[in-house]
């Protein structure tokens, strides 16, 4: 995988500070749900754009040459307006493999903005969305392999949207796996969802990799989720992302539905 030689010669304070990348990101936050303790285990980081676009607004003006600089700027972004709400969760933040031409380099960005910003570095999750074509294989396998070893975990997000397959989901040993919403969407009414969930499950439990189902939007997807050993969600039905703000417990409107 090729970079340019510009990027390349950046500094760490560099990927700290960021590059111009013309307009200003902000960060949403969507709670995860751990279902077993009815407890808000992470929140994961969704980029904005300046007035609260969504990610489609911002991904139109990412390219070839400032997806690098807009990786690194959304990591520190999330890391820092998380410690600025006060996050006492995990952080789920998203980075695009395509923009890391090594490692070991790119973590120590997020690092100095962990220490900068007082953010507790275990309380990090790094996920790779589906959603992006993934030309190296063994690349991805380095960046996770890293992550690992630094004490961060891992999740593949999107899971049944794109490239990734079982061989995929063996190979790279996520922490976490998150189902696609288009396998949750309706998931109690369809079987050919349910078989595919249902051998995804089987592999992560041989594996120790923990399952999340994204996208909940009704109570009967929840409860077949459930029943078949699911504790980790996400979606609508509890809470839309909200803006530079972590919504609590007591404001998931999935949660009240029990009360």
């Amino acid at each position: 995988m090729q970079f340019p030689d510009s990027v390349k010669q950046q500094s760490c304070q560099d990927c700290l500070s960021g590059q111009d990348l013309g307009f200003e990101i902000r960060m949403a936050f969507q709670p995860i749900i751990d279902w077993h303790t009815q407890q808000i285990v992470a929140y994961e980081a969704l980029v904005r754009g300046p007035n609260g676009e969504g990610a489609g607004w911002v991904f139109s003006r990412i390219n070839d040459s400032n997806k690098y600089y807009f990786d690194q700027a959304c990591r520190v972004k999330a890391i820092e307006t998380a410690a600025r709400l006060k996050c006492s969760t995990y952080l789920n933040i998203n980075f695009l493999p395509n923009a890391v031409y090594n490692p070991e380099t790119c973590i120590k960005a997020t690092i100095e903005a962990a220490d900068l910003y007082g953010f507790d570095l275990t309380k990090l999750i790094f996920e790779v969305t589906e959603g992006e074509q993934i030309p190296d294989k063994a690349h991805l396998n380095r960046i996770f392999r890293s992550y690992a070893k630094r004490g961060f975990q891992t999740a593949i997000d999107d899971y049944g949207s794109g490239f990734a397959t079982l061989d995929w989901l063996i190979e790279l040993r996520p922490h976490l796996l998150k189902l696609d919403m288009e396998l949750i969407r309706n998931i109690h009414l369809n079987c050919a969802k349910q078989f595919i969930v249902a051998k995804t499950i089987e592999q992560c439990e041989l594996q120790g990799t923990k399952v999340l189902a994204e996208g909940i939007e009704t109570k009967e997807e929840l409860d077949y989720l459930v029943g078949i050993g699911v504790r980790l969600f996400q979606g609508y039905y509890f809470a839309k992302p909200a803006l530079e703000a972590l919504t609590p417990l007591e404001g998931l409107t999935g949660m009240k539905a029990l009360n």
